[in-house]
């Protein structure tokens, strides 16, 4: 177990934002709102490393790294090869953290938040890990998934200024980890698609480890490994589109780019000056390697795979420049943690980028615009109409936006089993700043927007009791609100709707002839009925 270089640290100062809830212990406010320095402690379980930064929180909205401490751990070294994690990875994983509590102990950390992804969520002993991990250390550890994990190290790198100017322009932000990479495609300033791929740089190593620090093999065998994945990424996103910005977020890149620029505080680069010196540097052993980048540790495995992964990237992607940021999962946690305390603002809209991915989900899937363009606006409007009812916030209103945009993309397998076809594809999606459970609860929100609503035992496995009740009040929302264009041809305008003792009155314009839309509605609103104790109505105004 050893101490990564110094050389390897972000930036000691950032300022970024989040939206969930990560403490577990809150800082003392004064009544006025601001709050004192309140020390905050973000460890992160990697594929290969536990890492914990300790940040100071001002009144002042502004995060400062403090310190930043790094113990080599390759627990997916175990995990990716054998399925499960060893007893020796396990025993290393607890004194380590051990460790990081007697550290936080010492900067009298306020408040904390541990998380791990894909080394521990991939493993067959995931329980007993964390199991042994809550006995010897007493920390509570959250196993984020993919979605999750991601879009926590996205926000601290979309909070920066010069994150909007470089979307729109047309760019990709590539986030690679020791498990997987995931690349996020925005073209004018709109999130187009998020797709994750198993090619990180543990995982490469670990499908190539016989090989050794053949540094001319690595490079033929990791391209061949890589380059079908993103020729394929190129030929469905990049073909009627090109890319101004490659932002690269991933052990070494940061060095790269300050080496290459011989300048320390320089983040942008040339892309084709980025693969001529990584091409040049590629010929050389691992510890001319290292040396050249002015790392102590000459013997990291992954220092290899790094290279060679990115250089295919930025090949492969063909962008004009590369921003390497420099921040990490430890900067996203502090992020959310701040942004929940209202510690700082941010300019950047994510709900914009959840709704953005899922218009453009829905056009390859063929949706038809106008109608989930109206379905939206009645879904919407009931829900915002029954808030004293249904007991429901900002995440789910964003949630049933998403289910009423996607409601019909699995049409476009089967027009017979488009429901399910439409839950299967939502999960095999990923949607940036969706967590693996709010798609569950888009998904099923789809579904039985057609289907009647299963037991909540038919379903105990995918949702826990209050994701059920979401996915219920979601489905029967959207039941109704679809119902009222059922012909697809948007009859009504100038649609109203207020509650009025138990009757919600939906008062409605229209020229046409309604009785189809009457008629569905009377028949999809049972569900809704009997979960809200409210009855739909349609209130007509001739014009």
């Amino acid at each position: 177990m050893a101490d990564f270089p110094a050389g390897r640290r972000s930036s000691s100062s950032i300022i970024c934002s989040g939206s969930r809830e990560w403490t577990l212990k809150v800082g003392q406010c004064r009544e006025d709102g601001s709050m004192n320095i309140t020390t905050f402690a973000a460890i992160y379980i990697g594929s290969y490393e536990i890492s914990m930064k300790i940040f100071e929180l001002s009144a002042k909205r502004k995060i400062r790294e403090v310190d930043y401490i790094r113990k080599r751990v390759e627990l997916g070294k175990d995990a990716y090869a054998k399925g499960y994690i060893g007893y020796e990875l396990a025993e290393e994983l607890c004194s380590v953290l051990s460790e990081y509590t007697k550290i936080m102990a010492g900067y009298k950390v306020d408040a904390y938040k541990v998380c791990a992804s894909a080394a521990i969520r991939d493993a067959k002993n995931e329980l007993f890990i964390l199991d042994q991990i809550k006995l010897r250390t007493k920390l509570d550890v959250e196993v984020l998934s993919n979605s999750e994990h991601r879009f926590i190290s996205y926000k601290s790198v979309a909070a920066r200024p010069e994150f909007n100017k470089m979307i729109e322009k047309g760019a990709a932000v590539v986030d690679v980890g020791g498990g997987s990479l995931q690349i996020t495609l925005f073209q004018k300033g709109k999130a187009i698609t998020t797709q994750h791929l198993l090619l990180g740089t543990m995982r490469i190593y670990e499908k190539l480890s016989e090989i050794g620090n053949a540094v001319i093999y690595y490079d033929d065998l990791i391209k061949e490994l890589v380059d079908k994945e993103l020729e394929r990424f190129k030929d469905i996103y990049l073909k009627d589109n090109r890319l101004q910005y490659l932002i690269m977020m991933g052990d070494y890149s940061t060095e790269i780019v300050r080496k290459l620029e011989k300048n320390l505080d320089r983040t942008t680069v040339d892309a084709g000056k980025f693969v001529k010196y990584l091409n040049k540097m590629n010929r050389n052993s691992l510890g001319k390697i290292a040396e050249e980048l002015s790392l102590s540790n000459a013997t990291d495995p992954l220092l290899l795979p790094s290279i060679v992964l990115y250089k295919r990237i930025a090949e492969e992607l063909d962008a004009d420049s590369i921003w390497v940021p420099g921040s990490d999962i430890n900067d996203g946690i502090a992020c959310d943690y701040a942004l929940e305390h209202n510690m700082i603002r941010v300019e950047h809209d994510f709900d914009e980028d959840v709704i953005s991915a899922s218009k453009y989900m829905a056009q390859r899937y063929h949706g038809y615009t106008p109608h989930i363009d109206a379905l939206t606006e009645m879904a919407t409007l009931v829900f915002d109409s029954m808030k004293r009812v249904h007991g429901m916030g900002k995440r789910e209103r964003l949630l049933l936006q998403v289910a009423a945009i996607l409601h019909d993309c699995g049409k476009y397998v089967s027009l017979v089993n488009g429901p399910e076809c439409a839950y299967s594809i939502i999960m095999a999606s990923e949607i940036i700043g969706l967590s693996h459970l709010e798609r569950e609860i888009v998904a099923c929100t789809v579904k039985y927007n057609t289907y009647p609503l299963d037991d909540y035992e038919v379903l105990a496995d995918k949702l826990d009791q209050e994701s059920y009740m979401v996915v219920a009040k979601l489905a029967a929302i959207l039941k109704v609100s679809n119902a009222m264009d059922r012909s697809h041809k948007q009859k009504f305008k100038n649609v109203r709707a207020s509650l009025r003792g138990k009757q919600l009155v939906i008062t409605i314009e229209s020229i046409d002839d309604i009785v189809l839309e009457k008629g569905l509605f009377a028949a999809k609103s049972g569900d809704f009925e009997r979960i809200f104790s409210v009855k739909p109505v349609i209130k007509e105004k001739h014009t």
